[in-house]
Formats: structure tokens, C-alpha cells, sequence
């Protein structure tokens, strides 16, 4: 019994039970789950929701979209996550790794982008409670050493970098109380013992050392009365004035890093409000009246650390505010490149809009609501109009391609792809048609070069299908089955010849490969690489059998030209490694011991027609024999 339905989005759970190790799908995409559920899919464009399946036991997997993206694996008690697990984001890479109670993150873990550990500490009801450590994200050897309370830091903490302790100090509730600060040969820049009186600290972003300094006067330890603010880099003003709960709130001065004036006027909850802003050259460029007006933002010098640079102020947004937010028409610039300009609605994008890529050309034109695409769009590639249509919630419902300004596809989409509709040639005739997901289709790079040609079944690649590069050359032809290669199959280096051929089944392949036109393997493959038992040959001759994984890994054999077997035995890494045996061009045995490394050692024995010639001890430094020889 489907038990906690949430219609905002779709996913798949399957569970496989330890004492069974097979696969029950829960969930599946189809009309008839559809039709029991009510569902029509096309109105769930976002793909935001899921069906919690009844209390299961045993290891268990979500899956995110039509191309099963893989969100959760781990273990499952009473329908709730409990035990070990591992989260990934919607492009597959993992970004937690750890326990689990009741549902939630409880125990030890990890936060992470892929190999990249952003925090690893103690998680209490899904928060970060008890100690942990805090890495940069630009620089691993940034770290932040603490307690942490309710997912914010509180209690003791320190920060190093490359091991150096650069502060310490106390928090509470993710603010700093109390700290000492440290120049780079140790000596104390400061101690803050906290308080009220006039204080001079280092205020710290995403725990980056070049920020500012402030300083001025603190109540119940925060910034309140007058204070400034400095560069750490140059020591130079970076802004003065008042300040109210820790927030610039009346009269005050912003500057850059050269020294010139940017802003004058007054403040109100962290942002200008009244005031002119002004050029390098002191002249005023724009004016705010209660927060209303033409304003320019910019990103800050702290702002600017958390993407990983050290700059000073940089131009960012330029347009109406209206009460405090952008309202009516603005443009924003990343460095001096215009990307975007259009219309905003209490701070975000809303009404009409363009988007351009970093060399300043177009690339959308389209109408926004909520931030998102909604409504009629176009889409441009180098000038040229790829894609004329309607938008929800940024993926398009229904719309026409264009290659070279020619239409080649009409109909609808769905989670951005086609679904019903005709797609043409560059003659206007009509090559193929969708019903439902399914027929024959086409697909296209960017560029106009086709990209794909085969066969759809429920909006995925089913049935015979070839694959192109961004240069037109064919790379792939073959069986696909739910999207997936799946069935016989050939690839194709650039210049035509081919590369592998056999067959296909989930991540796995098994077959030849050829280069330049001789055969150089022949056997099994796993995400690409040599997986399992194969064959290599030089020449088109026999060289190795055995077990790879990527290299020679595991039991296998050597040949000669002649193909005689001149070794067989153990493999680790592509060298011969563990006990094996050595055969002349005759096929006689001459050698039998351990290698270590692809060289021999420790005792073995040594033969000439069959008969014992040494008994020998290797060292794996030399090589050399280490007693005498034994007629």
C-alpha cells in the first residue's frame, strides 16, 4: 500500500533485501501507475515530489528523473533511513556520506562535492551538533577546527592555515564572542576578551583570512555606535560610519581599494538608502531616495572570497529599486560583460528578459516569473534562433528548433525533450514523428550538427539508434534499451575506423577492440574500462589472458610471438606480482617463485630440461642471488 503520496515530485525507491540480493521496483514510470494515481505527468515539469513506498527493512535507493539519477543508497529501518548511507546531487555526485536515525543525519558524517570534504564531524536530528572540522572549499588547507550547536558554531573554535593557527576563539550561535588572532610567524595580532568597550577584531568570511578589519564600538557583542572597516590586504578605509545590532544602519562612507569614494549617505538594516554613488573620478552616477531610485550594486571585497578571488569592488547590478529591492528594469554584468537585462519584481526576475554568454552575444530572450523561465521564449546560438516556444518553470512544454534558420523540429516537450511532434530535413520534408515519446527522432548539438538518429520508446532511446560527435562523425551505432546501449553495438574512432565491437548491458561491455585497424583486446569492460577476464594482443598476435581491472589484475598468462606460454601467475597493477612460473621459447619451465613489483624474490627455483638447476633467494633491490648455485 503506497503510504505519505507527495505530488510534487516523482522519484523511484527499490529496495533490496540483504538475505535476497535482487532488486523490487516500487516505483515506475507508467500511464497505468499514473492513471491509479490520478497523475497527468506533463503537469509536473520540475520533477519535485516523492512517493514514500510502506515500512520496509534492508538497503535501499532513490532515484531522481527519467534518467534514474541515483539521490540515496543506504540502509532502511521501518520505511526511515537508518544506518550507514550516502546522498548525491541531481548530476550524481555524492555530497554526504554517513549515519543516519530515523530519517535523519545522526552520527558521524561527511559533506562533500564529489572527493572535495567540506565538513566531517558529528550530525544530531539532521544538524551539525558536537565537534567537527570546516574546509575552504578553494583552499583544503584553510580549516576550521570547533564545536558546533544546532548546525551553527558554538562553543570553542580555531582556524589554521597549512597548520598555522591564524585564530581562536568562542562562539555562540555562529557568531564570534571572544578571539585571539595570530600574524604568520604566531605572534598575537590581537586579543578580543568581548564586552562592550571600543573593540578592533578581523570579521571573517566563509573563514578566509583576507577580509577586513573592523573597528569600533560593540554592545552585547555586537557592532553598534561608530566604526570603520579596513582591507586587510592595504590597510586602507574600506568604510565608516554607524551602525545598529550589528548592521550599518545611518550616515556612512564606502570606499575602494585605491581610496575613492563609492557611496555617501545613510543606511538603513545593512543597506544604502539614502545617497549618492560615485565614479573613480568623484562624480555622482546615481542617486537613492528611501531606498528608491537608480541604484548599482556591487560585490564586495569579502563577497568577491567566497567564489575564491581577492578583489576589491566590482560592478555587478545596475537598476530601479524600490523599496530596498530591485523593482522595474536592471541589467547585470559579470566583470564588465553585460549577461543579463530585463524586468524584476521585489528583488527578482519578472516580466521580460535577455541573457548573454560571457562574450557578450545573446542567448535567451524570454519572459520570467519567480526567477524562472515562464511563458514565451527564444533561444540563440552564435545569432542564430535554435529554439522559438513556451516555458514552465525553465523547461520547455511546447515550442520549434532551428538549424542554420531552418525548422527541423515542432510539437510539444517534455522534462525538456521531445514528445509530440515532426521533426524535417533541411528541405522542409518530414523525416520523422513523436507520438507520446515514441518513433523515430533525431537530436542535434548546438552547432547543428545531428548528435543522435534512431529509434524512441517513452521518451528514451529503444531500439536500433547511431551517435554522432560535435563534428558530424559517427561514433556509435547499435541497440539501446530504457536510453541506455543495451545490445549489439559498434564504436568508431574520428577518421571512420573501428574501435569496439559486441555487446552492451548496463554499464558493462563485452567484445573487441580494434586499433588501426587491428585487433588489441577482446573481452570484458566495466564504465569504459578493461573489467573482468580478456585478451590482449600485439600485432594482432596473442600477448596476455587473464583478469584486468584496467590493467592485468589477477591470474593470467604471457605469450611469445609463436604463441607459447613463456609465464603464468599473478598480477597486480600490470606487473607480475605473487607466485608464478617462467617458460623458455621452447615451452620448458626455467623458473618458478614470487615476484614482487615485476621483479623476482625470496626463494624459488631455477630448472634447464626439466631438471633443477638452482635454488636460489632473490632481494628485491637486486635481484641477484643470495646463496649457491645447487647442481
Amino acid at each position: 500500500m503506497l503510504k505519505n503520496i507527495k505530488s510534487s515530485f516523482f522519484q523511484k525507491l527499490i529496495f533490496s533485501h540483504l538475505d535476497k540480493i535482487k532488486s523490487l521496483e516500487i516505483i515506475k514510470y507508467n500511464k497505468i501507475l499514473q492513471q491509479k494515481l490520478n497523475i497527468d505527468i506533463r503537469h509536473y515539469q520540475a520533477l519535485s515530489g516523492r512517493y514514500l513506498i510502506y515500512e520496509s527493512n534492508g538497503i535501499g535507493k532513490i532515484y531522481y528523473g527519467e534518467n534514474d539519477t541515483l539521490l540515496f543508497e543506504g540502509e532502511y529501518k521501518n520505511g526511515e533511513k537508518n544506518g550507514k548511507g550516502k546522498e548525491y546531487n541531481e548530476f550524481g555526485v555524492i555530497i554526504f556520506e554517513g549515519e543516519y536515525l530515523n530519517g535523519k543525519r545522526h552520527g558521524k558524517g561527511k559533506e562533500c562535492i564529489g572527493k572535495k570534504i567540506l565538513f566531517e564531524g558529528e550530525y544530531k536530528n539532521g544538524k551539525r551538533n558536537g565537534k567537527g572540522k570546516e574546509y575552504d572549499i578553494a583552499d583544503e588547507s584553510a580549516v576550521f577546527e570547533g564545536e558546533y550547536l544546532n548546525g551553527k558554531m558554538n562553543g570553542k573554535g580555531k582556524f589554521t592555515i597549512k597548520d598555522k593557527l591564524v585564530f581562536e576563539g568562542e562562539f555562540l550561535e555562529g557568531k564570534m564572542i571572544k578571539e585571539k588572532a595570530y600574524d604568520k610567524n604566531g605572534n598575537i595580532l590581537y586579543e578580543d576578551k568581548g564586552g562592550n568597550e571600543k573593540r578592533r577584531r578581523l570579521d571573517f568570511l566563509s573563514f578566509h583570512p583576507e577580509a577586513k578589519i573592523f573597528e569600533g564600538e560593540y554592545i552585547n557583542c555586537k557592532k553598534n555606535g561608530k566604526g570603520k572597516e579596513y582591507f586587510l590586504s592595504n590597510g586602507k578605509l574600506r568604510f565608516e560610519g554607524e551602525y545598529l545590532d550589528g548592521k550599518k544602519n545611518g550616515k556612512g562612507k564606502e570606499y575602494d581599494m585605491d581610496g575613492h569614494l563609492m557611496f555617501e549617505g545613510e543606511y538603513l538594516d545593512g543597506k544604502k538608502w539614502n545617497g549618492f554613488g560615485y565614479d573613480k573620478s568623484n562624480r555622482p552616477i546615481y542617486e537613492l531616495k528611501n531606498g528608491n531610485g537608480i541604484m548599482k550594486e556591487f560585490l564586495t571585497y569579502d563577497e568577491e572570497i567566497t567564489f575564491g578571488t581577492l578583489l576589491g569592488f566590482r560592478y555587478y547590478f545596475e537598476g530601479e529599486y524600490l523599496n530596498g529591492k530591485r523593482n522595474g528594469k536592471g541589467k547585470e554584468y559579470d566583470e564588465d560583460t553585460l549577461i543579463f537585462e530585463g524586468e524584476y519584481l521585489n528583488g527578482i526576475k519578472n516580466g521580460k528578459g535577455k541573457k548573454y554568454n560571457s562574450l557578450g552575444k545573446l542567448i535567451f530572450e524570454d519572459e520570467y516569473f519567480d526567477d524562472k523561465r515562464y511563458g514565451k521564449g527564444k533561444e540563440y546560438c552564435n545569432g542564430n534562433l535554435i529554439f522559438e516556444g513556451e516555458y514552465l518553470y525553465n523547461y520547455k512544454i511546447e515550442g520549434k528548433e532551428y538549424i542554420n534558420n531552418k525548422l527541423v523540429y515542432e510539437g510539444e516537450y517534455l522534462f525538456n525533450k521531445k514528445y509530440n511532434g515532426k521533426g524535417y530535413d533541411e528541405n522542409g520534408i518530414l523525416i520523422y514523428e513523436l507520438i507520446n515519446g515514441n518513433g523515430k527522432i533525431k537530436e542535434y548539438y548546438e552547432n547543428g550538427e545531428l548528435k543522435f538518429e534512431g529509434e524512441y520508446l517513452n521518451r528514451k532511446r529503444n531500439g536500433k539508434g547511431k551517435e554522432y560527435n560535435d563534428k558530424g562523425k559517427l561514433e556509435f551505432e547499435g541497440e539501446y534499451l530504457n536510453g541506455k546501449k543495451y545490445g549489439k553495438g559498434k564504436e568508431y574512432y574520428e577518421n571512420g575506423e573501428l574501435k569496439f565491437e559486441g555487446e552492451y548491458f548496463d554499464n558493462k561491455k563485452k567484445g573487441k577492440q580494434y586499433y588501426r585497424g587491428k585487433l588489441q583486446y577482446e573481452g570484458e569492460f566495466v564504465n569504459g574500462f578493461k573489467n573482468g577476464k580478456g585478451k590482449l594482443y600485439s600485432k594482432g598476435k596473442l600477448k596476455y589472458e587473464g583478469e584486468f581491472c584496467g590493467t592485468p589484475n589477477g591470474k593470467g598468462k604471457e605469450y611469445n610471438e609463436s604463441g607459447i606460454i613463456i609465464f603464468e601467475g599473478e598480477y597486480l597493477d600490470g606487473k607480475r606480482n605473487g607466485k608464478g612460473k617462467e617458460y623458455n621459447d621452447n615451452g620448458k619451465l626455467i623458473y618458478e617463485g614470487d615476484y614482487s613489483n615485476g621483479i623476482k624474490v625470496g626463494k624459488s627455483k631455477e630448472k634447464e630440461n626439466d631438471k633443477l638447476k638452482y635454488e636460489a633467494e632473490y632481494t628485491n633491490e637486486e635481484n641477484t642471488y643470495n646463496c649457491c648455485a645447487n647442481f
